[in-house]
């Protein structure tokens, strides 16, 4: 890499959350397990596009650090 250029930062925050409810277009409205139950918009992680969803499931969110209002649903919660 040049020198003076950082390398692109990929943190990611992993959170628990719950389905709301399913929206257009293969997103889901999921509502975080934190002390403010924000409520996000999410679509599905690539590997798991074929995974099927219901309102109430427990799932893992996971956060990008700059907009913490969409999410990728990782995996169902057990």
């Amino acid at each position: 890499m040049p020198e003076g250029r950082e390398e692109p930062r990929s943190e990611t925050l992993e959170v628990n959350g719950r389905v709301v409810e399913s929206l257009p277009n293969a997103l889901f409205r999921v509502e975080l397990e934190t002390e403010k139950r924000q409520q996000i918009t999410a679509h599905v992680s690539g590997g798991s596009s074929l995974l099927r969803l219901l309102p109430g499931e427990p799932v893992v969110v996971e956060l990008m650090a700059y907009d913490l209002g969409r999410g990728r649903i990782v995996r169902r919660r057990s």
